[in-house]
């Protein structure tokens, strides 16, 4: 069996979605119920729904073969993995944003709100800013407002919900969008099925560029 993680929600379904236009089918997946594991004993496959910050765990620690997890997670928590394709979707930016009209006063250490912790302290340390973070888990964008921090390091996606808060990106720092990463020894155990899923995906990758 190929174990797969994939990330509840809209982009999961994105997700298999490819998964079955490369023949990778479970049609079980598409029924409405409640259960959190699928499998085609005909083509060998096991697909599972997990958190989309916890699928790295699972493939990892070996629960997992493959999955699909975002850039942002790959960045923040490292996993040890191998990370095999850019699947081209669920595109977005990791961004600085901070209330219109900012200056950043660069005798004193700038705060900064985040659930990113390692990727803002990453970003500052390589342009030789001092910062303290601090991390939160929800609604970034009120912290500047409430005088929490001076700026907030975010996914931005539209850029609606900074917009309506009077916030504005300031710096993009990189792109985000979900990849395929493999667990490194079940790579080399089932290496002909997952190149073989990751081919048929990069064609659709691909294709969607063009």
């Amino acid at each position: 069996m190929l174990n797969i993680a994939l990330p509840k929600g809209r982009l999961g379904e994105k997700v298999y979605n490819m998964f079955e236009k490369a023949g990778f089918e479970c049609p079980s997946i598409k029924e409405n119920n409640r259960k959190l594991i699928f499998e085609n004993s005909e083509l060998g496959i096991r697909y599972f729904w997990v958190k989309p910050s916890d699928v790295a765990i699972y493939v990892e620690r070996g629960a997992a073969d493959i999955g699909v997890a975002g850039k942002d997670i790959l960045l923040e928590y490292e996993p040890d993995v191998y990370e095999l394709l850019d699947l081209g979707i669920g595109k977005c930016s990791m961004c600085v944003a901070a209330p219109k009209g900012f200056r950043d006063d660069t005798k004193r250490t700038l705060r900064v709100a985040t659930k990113f912790s390692k990727i803002a302290q990453n970003y500052y340390s390589s342009i030789g800013r001092d910062i303290d973070i601090i991390h939160l888990n929800g609604s970034i964008e009120i912290a500047p407002i409430l005088d929490l921090s001076d700026v907030i390091v975010d996914i931005v996606e539209t850029g609606t919900t900074l917009k309506e808060n009077d916030l504005e990106v300031i710096k993009k720092i990189v792109p985000i969008s979900a990849r395929l990463i493999s667990n490194k020894s079940g790579f080399k155990f089932k290496s002909q099925m997952i190149e073989r899923v990751t081919s048929e995906l990069r064609r659709q990758a691909e294709d969607r560029n063009d």
